[in-house]
């Protein structure tokens, strides 16, 4: 299948996707849980129509399928409409959330059609954002000496893609017409199980544009006696009358082994040397969300369009073709800084917004945060009553309290329940806090876990800066994790039986088949073994109160960010206050071995005392912020005296054939202290020193950084090939590296390596909105899709653009509402900070 044609996608923020190849049609349906529908709806497509005085007239369907795509089409149906386009008068522009098509000479000669695809991804915006709706705006020029009638068709299949378009009993209805708008709903009944969507084709009627619409065709084998009104009847009523819906199409349920489809014609006449514009919206609606495990949640829009699935549908289509130009300044306005910035190379703004393209296009779902229905277990195999799970979800933590007293407290009473608890963050919401709904992503395509953490620690950034009440609502959501405890047993891949989720572990997911029910989906090695979960927690919980001041966040989470803490103790086996990993993968490289103090789980524990010290100081927890400024002290002086080489920091200290190695995310733990405005964790020198030597290594060494860092190289110069990861180049982490770099005031290196990453996805041979997770040297792809997608944020936010600008280390600057003036030389804790009155940081 011609999976790298696709271009940006539409709809806005977990209600459902669908595709759009850059060369036309549509595909890649995504309206179910981990549910993907690749191959193209051929009837589902926009058409040109024009003709001038004389009698000249033009025709063609406005896409390019090739011609596997195009085999075996019926030429009864649609097979018989005119695809003539000519793909070289055919240029596409992305820049997610909008795209443009340009058909310059097609399929008029005289004739230039623009196509603007807008879709309602606006940030800091919680409402239009979750909307299933997307509007295609067409300019039509006429460049020639005499008029042109111009008709611009809009076709939709009743299908969600699969088999169930062939199920039979699926409906169509006319919209009511309000406001200028005419359109079709199209309802759709599914299959397997799945709950019904219903689409919504429309277009709205201007002074110059009039607007007729076909409630139905046929597609497939023709009734007998010719009675049904077919795909090749409505192409000609258009081409031949400028409009459809003249000739009685039948609005009867379709029969089993045929489809049907709708049509919306907007017709306008160009003068010559003029402009003209026509507009029309799609919108879906399924507002029910259904797990394996039977348990039902409702999409985020219904909580502003209700639950009638025709009613939001109609109400979609509708609002949108009235309110999309607004939408469309709040886009501009927010990718103007970045687009006018002149100090940015031309292919950043590529990366940093093209690659958001997962938000809306990775699996995501956005409910409206209630619980769900109460239904029983689909499955034995996502439910057990032989062992209980248990949360503690009891507990609050008031300003001054130490930690570990209130969580003991909360252990007493948790123990007492029956009813397995879940990871549901709302419970951490205070008075008069608002729910803004809960948010899953897919790691990948091919990696079905929902909200994998350790990778969402590089991809935090994108929902931290755009949507931060989501990020939010997500931390909370694994902060709940923390205190939850589900014994069941989970068999792994490397043969152990473990628990499914322990107390104080963060898990490494929340699930697949329930989730925030039955957490760790994962199951190639026990998460609960795994080094850098609890840190990456603490960092990015810090991050997230710091970056938007959110006094109340801090203290909500704060328990669960000190039982994290502690129940790393486990780990460090030598008591010299640094966490050793076991010899076996047990962090995010999770075939790469590591054993004792390591370059990347040790940076990570090392930022993480820190951010827990300056935390337990802003909560009000005094005790524990002098327990975790000594544990700092002593880590940080163990990981510099154990790895540092004089070039760089070794993989890890064991001594091992690939200790040595040079690891392009050893400075993992630095760049995120500096992303979060605390003190940086090792020397400057020794910072650049060691992203000098990764650029030199991991990035110029292999392909002349034509592909970003590849995650280890030898000294010798060679990759370390110890394990398929080790030879990997990782998009997600090549931008993290470069955002360290940019960190430490090391402009030129950031971009170049950067730069390796955007090429190899976006570049002439790339694979667009198609990323891959993991490349190899030898040009291998692995995990398409994947959430490494949204890393590229990580670039561009904590400032890590002024410090390319400025080409000067980043300093210990605040982030909002977190102040870092004090540090650990002067006494005062890590970059300690205090909170006022009102939730501000002094």
């Amino acid at each position: 299948m011609d999976n790298c044609y696709r271009g940006v996608p539409l709809g806005a923020l977990g209600a459902g996707s669908i595709g759009r190849s850059y060369r036309g049609y549509f595909q890649h349906f995504q309206i179910f849980p981990r549910m993907f529908e690749e191959k193209p709806i051929l009837a589902n497509q926009f058409s040109a129509f024009v003709s001038r005085p004389g009698g000249k007239s033009y025709s063609t369907v406005l896409s390019a399928p090739n011609a596997d795509v195009l085999k075996g089409i019926d030429k009864a149906g649609i097979g018989s409409w005119d695809w003539n386009l000519k793909e070289k008068n055919c240029t596409y522009h992305g820049l997610f959330p909008r795209s443009w098509t340009v058909y310059d000479g097609e399929p008029d000669p005289e004739i230039k059609i623009t196509c603007r695809q807008i879709s309602p991804f606006i940030p800091h915006n919680y409402k239009e954002s979750s909307f299933p709706v997307a509007v295609f705006t067409f300019t039509v020029q006429n460049s020639g000496s005499t008029p042109a009638d111009v008709t611009l068709l809009f076709t939709w299949a009743n299908s969600v893609g699969g088999k169930s378009k062939l199920t039979g009993n699926h409906t169509n209805s006319r919209m009511k017409a309000r406001d200028g708008v005419h359109g079709v709903l199209l309802h759709h009944r599914t299959a397997d199980g799945h709950p019904p969507v219903t689409f919504a084709i429309a277009s709205q009627e201007t002074d110059d544009v009039r607007v007729t619409c076909c409630p139905s065709f046929a597609m497939g084998p023709s009734a007998p006696g010719g009675e049904q009104f077919m795909a090749k009847d409505m192409w000609e009523e258009a081409k031949n009358r400028g409009s459809v819906g003249v000739a009685p199409g039948a609005s009867a349920s379709s029969r089993p082994g045929s489809s049907i489809g709708a049509a919306v014609a907007a017709a306008t006449t160009v003068p010559a040397g003029g402009t003209r514009a026509v507009s029309f919206a799609l919108s879906w609606s399924c507002p029910e969300v259904k797990f394996p495990a039977g348990r039902t949640y409702h999409r985020r829009y219904t909580k502003f369009l209700g639950l009638d699935r025709d009613a939001a549908a109609e109400r979609l289509a509708h609002d949108a073709l009235l309110e999309h130009m607004k939408w469309e300044s709040l886009i501009e306005e927010w990718q103007r800084p970045v687009l006018h910035d002149k100090r940015l190379p031309g292919w950043y703004p590529v990366a940093l917004f093209n690659e958001l393209y997962y938000l809306n296009a990775g699996g995501t779902i956005w409910t409206d945060g209630l619980p769900p229905k109460k239904t029983s277990f689909a499955s034995s195999k996502y439910g057990s009553t032989t062992m209980e799970s248990f949360s503690l979800d009891g507990f609050h933590f008031h300003s001054g309290d130490h930690a570990p007293d209130g969580i003991l407290r909360a252990m007493a009473t948790a123990e007492e329940r029956t009813e397995a608890s879940s990871a549901f963050g709302t419970a951490l919401l205070g008075d008069g806090e608002e729910s803004v709904g809960r948010f899953l992503y897919l790691e990948g395509m091919e990696y079905h876990l929902w909200n994998t953490y350790d990778v969402h620690f590089y991809a935090s950034f994108a929902l931290l800066s755009l949507f931060p009440e989501i990020e939010l609502g997500l931390q909370r959501d694994f902060a709940r994790a923390v205190l939850h405890h589900d014994p069941r047993p989970m068999r792994t891949l490397d043969g152990a039986t473990v628990p499914r989720k322990v107390l104080g572990a963060v898990p490494h997911d929340v699930g697949l088949g329930d989730p925030w029910f039955q957490l760790n989906a994962y199951m190639i090695h026990d998460p609960a073994r795994w080094k850098d979960l609890n840190t990456k927690f603490v960092l990015q919980v810090y991050r997230d109160g710091a970056a938007t001041g959110d006094a109340a966040f801090a203290t909500a989470v704060w328990p669960a960010v000190y039982l994290a803490m502690a129940y790393m103790d486990q780990f460090d086996r030598d008591g010299d206050g640094m966490v050793e990993n076991e010899g076996r993968p047990d962090q995010t490289y999770d075939f790469w071995s590591v054993s004792g103090v390591s370059a990347y789980t040790g940076g990570l524990w090392v930022a993480a005392l820190q951010a827990a010290a300056v935390m337990a100081r802003v909560v009000g927890d005094r005790g524990s912020e002098g327990y975790f400024v000594e544990r700092y002290e002593k880590a940080r002086r163990v990981y510099d005296g154990e790895l540092w080489n004089g070039a760089y920091f070794d993989y890890d200290n064991s001594g091992g054939t690939n200790s040595k190695s040079i690891m392009a995310d050893q400075l993992a733990g630095q760049w995120y202290a500096r992303a979060c405005g605390l003190e940086p964790i090792v020397e400057e020198e020794k910072a650049r020193s060691a992203l000098g030597t990764v650029l030199d290594y991991n990035v110029m060494r292999v392909q002349g950084g034509a592909i970003g860092a590849v995650n280890g190289m030898r000294p010798d110069g060679t990759v370390d090939t110890s394990s398929i990861q080790s030879r990997e180049v990782w998009p997600g982490v090549t931008y993290g590296v470069a955002a360290a770099m940019a960190h430490e005031g090391m402009p030129e290196a950031a971009f170049r390596t950067a730069k390796g990453a955007h090429d190899a996805g976006w570049g002439r041979d790339g694979f667009g909105v198609r990323v891959p997770d993991a490349g190899g040297v030898d040009g291998r792809r692995r995990q398409r899709v994947p959430v490494a997608a949204l890393h590229a944020a990580a670039l561009h936010l904590g400032d890590a653009v002024g410090a390319i600008a400025a080409g000067a280390p980043q300093g210990r600057q605040g982030v909002a509402g977190f102040d870092v003036r004090r540090s650990v030389a002067g006494g005062g804790g890590p970059c300690a900070g205090e909170v006022r009155e009102g939730g501000e940081h002094a």
